[in-house]
C-alpha cells in the first residue's frame, strides 16, 4: 500500500496551513505572516503600598504580632508618660516611705517616698530612647561594613572582616564602663553612642556572609555587567533582600543594648539623674529593699523581662519568616490546632464521632500521621 505524497497524518499540534513551521510564539508568527497583532500589556507596576505589604509580611505572624504589640504598649507609655505617671517621679513625701502597693500609690513607694509607678513609667521613656538610638547606629554601621565587606574581594574585604572580628571579641561590658565613666554627666546620646559601637560586629558578620551568597546572583552579575554603579547596586539590588536579616540583627541589637544599659544603670556607671529601669533596681539595691519591699524592685524587673520577651517573639517571628522549613512546620502546627490535633502526641489521632471527616478512616489516619510526622520531625 502505498501513500500519495500530497497526504498527510492529522497530529495534534501540526501547525496551521498558513503558520511558519518551528514558531512557537502568537506574536512572532503573525509578524512574518504579515498579519497584525495585539501587543503584550506590560507587567503592573508595583505601587509602594504593595511593596511595604511584601516587607511587612515578615511581621504578619501570631509570634511576631504579639511581641509589636507588647513593644508598641512600651512605646505609647513612654510617648505619654506626663499624662500617665499619676506624680512626679523625683518628688519626695517623707509621711509616706516604704508604703506597699495601695490605691493611692499603685506600687507602692520608695524609702523618700517616691511613687515606684511614676518611676517605671517614667523610666520607659530612657529605656526606649537609648535602646532605639543605639540599635540605629548598630545597623547603619552594621550594614555598612558588613554588606560592603562581602561584595568587595581582596584586601578590602578582608580588612573589613578582620575589623568586625575584632569587635566581636572586645569584652562589651568593660569597654562601655571605661567610655561611660570617663564622663561626669553623659547625655543619653553619649549612652547610646557606647552601646552601639560594642554592639554592631555580630550583624555585620551575618550581613557579610549572605551578601558573599548574593553577589554571585544571576541579577547581581547582570547589573555588573549593565554598569550599574557599586552604590546602586548595594542599595536598590541586595538590601531588599537582607531586609529579613537586617530586621532580625536590629531586634537582636536592641535586646543586647536594653540589656546593657539597665546593667550599667544597676552598677552605677550612669548617673542616677538619667532615670530608667536601671536605676530603679540601682535604688532598691542601695536601700538594701532585698527581699522586703518587692514592690519596689519586682515591677522595674518584670518590665525588663518583658519587653525581652516581646523582643525575643519578634525576633522568633523574623526567623520563621526567612527559615522556609520553620515557616512550613508553623503552618502545619497552626493547621494541626485548628483540626483539634494535638501537635507533641507521638501517635497517630484519629478524629471519631461527628468531628469526624466524611472521608474513610484509612485516609484520615494516614492524613494525620503524615501531619504529625511532619510536625514532630
Amino acid at each position: 500500500m502505498t501513500i500519495p505524497a500530497e497526504s498527510t497524518f492529522p497530529t495534534e499540534n501540526a501547525p496551521a496551513p498558513d503558520q511558519p513551521i518551528g514558531v512557537g510564539a502568537p506574536e512572532t508568527a503573525a509578524f512574518l505572516a504579515g498579519r497584525p497583532h495585539a501587543p503584550q500589556e506590560p507587567a503592573p507596576r508595583k505601587t509602594f503600598w504593595s511593596q511595604l505589604k511584601v516587607s511587612l509580611a515578615m511581621f504578619s505572624n501570631p509570634k511576631s504580632a504579639t511581641g509589636l504589640i507588647i513593644l508598641g504598649v512600651f512605646i505609647l507609655v513612654a510617648i505619654f508618660a506626663p499624662l500617665i505617671a499619676p506624680y512626679d517621679p523625683q518628688a519626695q513625701n517623707l509621711d509616706e516611705t516604704l508604703q506597699p502597693p495601695s490605691f493611692q500609690h499603685l506600687l507602692g513607694t520608695t524609702h523618700i517616698g517616691q511613687d515606684v509607678f511614676s518611676q517605671i513609667v517614667y523610666g520607659t521613656r530612657g529605656v526606649l530612647i537609648v535602646g532605639f538610638l543605639a540599635t540605629i547606629m548598630a545597623t547603619i554601621v552594621a550594614i555598612a561594613v558588613g554588606v560592603t565587606a562581602g561584595y568587595l574581594r581582596g584586601w578590602k574585604s578582608e580588612s573589613l572582616s578582620a575589623l568586625s572580628n575584632v569587635f566581636l571579641v572586645i569584652p562589651g561590658l568593660p569597654l562601655m564602663i571605661i567610655i561611660a565613666s570617663q564622663f561626669q554627666d553623659p547625655p543619653l546620646i553619649v549612652i547610646a553612642a557606647v552601646l552601639g559601637l560594642t554592639g554592631w560586629a555580630w550583624g555585620a558578620r551575618v550581613l557579610r556572609a549572605q551578601t558573599m551568597s548574593l553577589r554571585n546572583r544571576d541579577f547581581i552579575q547582570a547589573a555588573r555587567a549593565n554598569g550599574e554603579p557599586l552604590h546602586r547596586i548595594i542599595l536598590v539590588e541586595m538590601l531588599p533582600n537582607l531586609m529579613a536579616l537586617i530586621a532580625s540583627s536590629f531586634v537582636g541589637t536592641m535586646t543586647a543594648a536594653v540589656l546593657g544599659l539597665t546593667t550599667l544603670a544597676f552598677i552605677g556607671v550612669i548617673p542616677v539623674s538619667n532615670l530608667n529601669w536601671g536605676t530603679v533596681l540601682f535604688w532598691a539595691q542601695q536601700n538594701n529593699a532585698f527581699p522586703d519591699y518587692w514592690w519596689w524592685y519586682v515591677p522595674a524587673g518584670l518590665c525588663i523581662a518583658l519587653l525581652g520577651v516581646a523582643l525575643a517573639l519578634v525576633n522568633f517571628g523574623i526567623d520563621e519568616y526567612v527559615n522556609p522549613r520553620l515557616r512550613s512546620a508553623g503552618e502545619r502546627a497552626r493547621a494541626l490546632k485548628k483540626k483539634g490535633l494535638n501537635i507533641n502526641a507521638t501517635v497517630t489521632q484519629v478524629r471519631t464521632g461527628a468531628d469526624a471527616p466524611d472521608a474513610p478512616a484509612n485516609s484520615t489516619s494516614s492524613s494525620a500521621r503524615s501531619s504529625t510526622e511532619g510536625v514532630t520531625e
